[in-house]
Parts: C-alpha cells; structure tokens; sequence
C-alpha cells in the first residue's frame, strides 16, 4: 500500500481517523510500527535528483583544503546527555523488565548507512529481515535497534526523511536510537541548509512528536539530547560520538568544534567506574578507527583521543561499534591481555564498497593490520563486501555476543554468517554459553 508523504494514512479496518503531520503532532506516548504491515514500494515518494555537480564541489572544496569539521548545538544535561531506553519506551517498560529479569538477557540491532538515493530495494530488505526478527521468542525478540549514522544521503535533507527512513522502517516494532554520521550533517555547497537541522527534527525532539518528515506515518521522533550520548538499556551501555562531517577522517574534538565531546567521554567512563557497571560497554562513532583495503581510511587522531581518555580513566570498551565504510569488517584489537571486536556495519542499504580495487584478488583473512605507531595489534577476522546486512547483538550478565546477518540469506535464514562473542568480565573472547 503506497502512502503520501503529504500527511494522509489511509484508514483501514479498526483504525483511527489517520494523523494529519503537515506540522509537528504532540503526542503523550512513542509510536513505532504501524497498526498492520504493508507491501515494500517499488520507488520513492520523493524524486531524487543527482547530487554529481555537488559533489564535484566538494571534491574541489577538499582539494584545496576548504573544508572542516561544522560545530553543532550542545546536547541537553551536559557534560554526560543520558537517555534510557525506559524513557524512550515512554516509561513505560515494565514488560521489557520482566522479560529481560525472566529470560536474562537483552537483544538489540545495529546497522549503519541505510539510506539509498537510488531505490527503496537494498534498504527495505535490510529492514525486513531485521522487522523478521520479532517473530523469535520472547526471549530472543529485539528490544531496539541503534544506528550507526548515514540515516539519510546525500545531505542529511528533510524531504528524503519519509522515503530513507520512515517508509523502510514503517513495519520496526520498537524504538530506533541513532547517531549522526558525515551525510546527516554535510550541508550541500550552495544552500542555506543549517547543518543537521533535520536529524535533530527527527533525533533530538524535546518530546514525543510526528514530524513532517513521516509523512502519513506515525512513528515519533526519538528523544535523543543531542549528537553525543550516553544510552542505557538493562545490561548494556553504549556511548555514543559525532564524529563529524568530512568523509575522512572521522573529528570528534578540535579547535574548530571544540573539546565537550572528549569531556563527555571523560565524564562517561568515569561514571561507569564509580558506579562499577558490570555490563557491557560499547563505544559507537560513524567514522571507523580501522578500515581495511576500503577508500575510507582510518581515523587515527580520533582513535589515539578516546585511547588518551579510556587509559586515564582506566575504563575500556568491550566492544566499538561504527558504519561509513558501506560493508561489514570485523577486527580484533589486541589491547594488553584483553581482545576488543571493533566492528564496522556500514552495509545497510546504501551501496556496497568492495574492500579490494578492481583486477586485485579477494583479501583473505585472518590478517594482521600495519598501523604505524600503534602499540596494539589489530587483525581483520572477517568482513563481507558482497551483501547488505546489520548486526544483532545479545547481552546477558556474563557475555556480549555481536552476530553479523546478510540480508541476502532471507528471512527464513536465523544462523549468522559472522560472529564474536566477547567475556564481560576477563574481556577475552571466547565460545557463546547461552
């Protein structure tokens, strides 16, 4: 069933009169999925015209060395922005407690670079077999998903909202957190737009409200306090970074943007050992600190800072999470006597990125990383760069499971094509026990 960005649902059986969102529309609760699922559209509401000349512009803006990190309005409840997952569940979770208490564990996605200029395809069919996932049992049902950055190509805009991310995730039963990532802040050369003016519409709502940008859907906007944050969800943590605007390398603190970010993770991490937390701490940034053979290269600047913050502290991740490059890599960083996955799911629905340049042969694994004057070693495990996919991570209070799923294998399909499983408390990665 095709719906108008326009602002009109059309009323089926045993539905309400449709909300009408040519402005924003209050509501006192979040709204995620629609009341009955609808068939996939075959092409966009929104016509989609070609950003070639723009980023022609752009290609000769970096050239010339004219570009630079865009500063961004400061999250609400600095220096450490918090949201729970109870609060974006409008407190109202005593049925997740229940169920994470009784089965003793938490199932969550993560997927980056979803949105697709070209076509609703590879983005749907993500978002599909995610959606296939609810029909697990309760003790293995997703409870959120949190994006990885690039919700929306190619400069973040309002008018493609609807078809990048309402429209694919219209059938996504529960709340979906995200971070920005360089295409949902860049301003396009030539315009006026004020850089991330529409995620922090649709992101960063002071309260529970269907934007515009929905159209006839009626998801909310999330709550989120800001580009940078802290999410806490039962047994699980994730710190959350914007790392930015250039395609590379990934900036989360410089004179130009200035420092709050490195004071939030200080903040952060020192909260996390004052409070001993005992479950999983992941770290979340688009940019990925390690690439292997893809045109996005590392962020090293931006790795040797959160390293800087995570040794003074004496708090690491056991897992960092992030997208940018468009396929799935996975590395193991050999940190001390600890092994940390840092993970790359940016093979969402975009456009796929073959890690090695054409006429090269395939990149076998494992191998090991040369990364001048780093300390730690670092091996690529695994990585995929034939398929769309995202990641479903399992948390109980011993272990942190992160399992990277092809959209390719089907909804019928529930056996990861990659996995690692990560021990909370002697951060070593080790065999799943359920």
């Amino acid at each position: 069933m095709a719906r108008s960005p326009q602002g009109r649902r059309p009323k089926g059986p045993g539905q309400s009169e449709p909300i009408d969102n040519i402005g924003p529309t209050d509501l006192s609760h979040p709204v995620f999925a629609q009341p009955q699922p609808t068939l996939d559209p075959t092409r966009f509401e929104v016509r989609h015209p070609s950003d070639g000349p723009a980023y022609k512009r752009i290609d000769e803006l970096n050239r010339e060395h004219r570009l630079a990190p865009l500063p961004f309005p400061p999250p609400r409840g600095l220096p450490e922005p918090r949201l729970s997952l109870a609060a974006v569940l409008g407190d109202n979770d005593a049925a997740l407690q229940r169920r994470i208490a009784t089965h003793g564990q938490i199932v969550f996605h993560a997927v980056g670079d979803t949105g697709n200029t070209r076509g609703p395809e590879s983005q749907s069919r993500v978002a599909d077999k995610m959606v296939s996932d609810f029909a697990d049992p309760a003790a293995d049902a997703p409870s959120f998903c949190f994006h990885l950055g690039d919700v929306i190509y190619s400069f973040g805009e309002a008018q493609y909202y609807y078809d990048q991310f309402y429209e694919p995730y219209r059938d996504y039963p529960a709340p979906i957190v995200a971070l920005a990532g360089n295409h949902d802040g860049v301003v396009a050369p030539g315009t006026n737009a004020a850089t991330l003016a529409a995620f922090l519409e649709n992101f960063c709502a002071a309260s529970f409200e269907v934007t515009p940008e929905a159209g006839g859907l009626s998801r909310t906007a999330q709550i989120q306090p800001g580009v940078f944050f802290t999410f806490e969800a039962p047994l699980v943590r994730i710190l959350a970074l914007y790392s930015n605007t250039l395609e590379d390398p990934g900036v989360i603190a410089n004179e130009t943007i200035g420092h709050a970010q490195l004071a939030y993770l200080k903040a952060a991490l020192e909260r996390v050992k004052a409070e001993a937390f005992a479950g999983a701490l992941l770290l979340a940034h688009h940019h990925p600190a390690y690439t292997a053979g893809s045109k996005h290269g590392w962020s090293e600047h931006m790795l040797s800072q959160i390293d800087a913050i995570c040794a003074e502290v004496g708090v690491w991740p056991h897992a960092v999470l992030s997208g940018h490059a468009h396929n799935y890599q996975r590395f193991t960083r050999l940190h001390g006597h600890t092994q940390i996955p840092y993970i790359i799911a940016g093979n969402g629905g975009h456009g796929l990125a073959k890690l090695m340049r054409r006429g090269e042969g395939p990149l076998r694994t494992p191998q090991a990383l040369q990364v001048p004057g780093h300390a730690d070693r670092v091996i690529l495990e695994n990585y995929d760069d034939q398929d769309y996919g995202y990641l479903r991570i399992v948390v109980t209070s011993a272990q942190l499971r992160i399992e990277y799923h092809p959209a390719s294998d089907g909804a019928e399909a529930k056996t990861p094509d990659d996995f690692v499983t990560v021990d909370l408390a002697t951060r070593k990665l080790v065999h799943f026990s359920g």
